[in-house]
């Protein structure tokens, strides 16, 4: 695999946009999403743009959970009480995104799993509250991705138990930054950035430079700790620093929870996954982050194709064995 050179601590510079260069920038999904290609046409550009945005809207209108009339939302309401003789009926990219979640979840042991929201809904980061001692004896036993029964041919699924509830948080944004980049090469897109939140994918390169990707310090994400030089391809970071407070034990309360327990993945504060597609490395580093620094990098050196970066709730900066950290920090490690 191509070593990449990592650059700490100062985020380069980007020679002056061209005239060809093209962005915009949208709140969806409950994030930024922006959007930057080359184009020399600046009327195919706008519209390639538009086609982006409008797929972030379509892919928010069906898998939000907070939208009440979203297919998730749906299944929500209707699995819980389905069953294998009758199920709920899915579409196939509703089939296409629980599939590959149960594939990860069967991977990394459950550290991925998507039945965390039987639980995980009952956090509220702004209003700094957390679920029960009742909640948690009641709908521990409910996260556990082995009680979502699918059918990927029918489509269909149904859950065994009432309690259980999904999310797709932790791979929606990574399939609609797929989806974003598809339908780019489709127009005739060679040069892009799409991003959404922690997730960017990339078509080329920057017209003969690489893609300068900024991984952000966790215990200051305003500023940028790690700077990745990238082409074509994805990289996802999950990290403690996106929805959280502190307790009254000075615990840090974060939206990445163990599934095992149901309370904060711990040990980690960062963990960024650099793959070919977005939706996998959305997966990955939720996955990484739950199983700690050990066991992420194993989980990483097992996957072809991929690599990543963990930093530690120490703030100690780990790499896999694909990419290669700055000589001044090979010396001190």
């Amino acid at each position: 695999m191509i070593r990449f050179l990592l650059s700490a601590l100062l985020l380069i510079m980007a020679a002056p946009v061209a005239a060809e260069w093209h962005r915009d920038s949208q709140d969806i999904m409950g994030t930024k999403i922006d959007v930057v290609l080359w184009h020399e046409d600046e009327t195919a550009a706008a519209e390639a743009l538009d086609l982006v945005m409008d797929e972030m809207h379509r892919i928010n209108a069906h898998y939000s959970p907070y939208l009440l009339d979203s297919d998730l939302s749906l299944i929500n309401r209707l699995a819980p009480k389905a069953s294998a003789s009758d199920p709920v009926f899915i579409s196939k990219e509703m089939a296409l995104l629980l599939d590959k979640s149960l594939y990860y979840s069967r991977i990394t042991e459950g550290a991925f799993d998507i039945t965390f929201a039987s639980l995980g809904r009952y956090y509220d980061y702004r209003a700094e509250e957390t679920p029960s001692d009742t909640q948690r004896q009641e709908l521990l036993p409910a996260i556990d991705y082995r009680l979502v029964h699918l059918d990927a041919l029918q489509p269909s699924v149904y859950f065994g138990r009432p309690e259980v509830h999904i999310d797709l948080g932790g791979i929606a944004k990574g399939y609609a930054v797929d989806r974003a980049l598809a339908l780019l090469s489709d127009a005739g897109i060679e040069h892009a950035s799409v991003s959404a939140g922690g997730d960017t994918g990339l078509i080329g390169d920057r017209r003969g430079r690489p893609w300068m990707v900024g991984i952000k310090n966790p215990r200051a994400p305003e500023q940028v700790a790690i700077v990745l030089p990238l082409e074509q391809g994805a990289i996802s970071t999950s990290g403690d620093y996106e929805r959280y407070f502190i307790d009254s034990d000075g615990k840090r309360v974060h939206h990445i929870i163990n599934p095992s327990k149901g309370t904060s993945a711990s040990g980690v504060a960062s963990a960024s996954v650099i793959g070919p597609n977005a939706v996998d490395t959305d997966a990955l580093s939720t996955s990484v982050f739950v199983l700690g620094v050990d066991k992420g990098l194993a989980l990483l050196e097992s996957l072809p194709g991929y690599d990543g970066v963990i930093i530690s709730s120490a703030g100690k900066v780990h790499y896999s064995s694909g990419l290669q950290p700055p000589e001044e920090l090979q010396s001190e490690q």
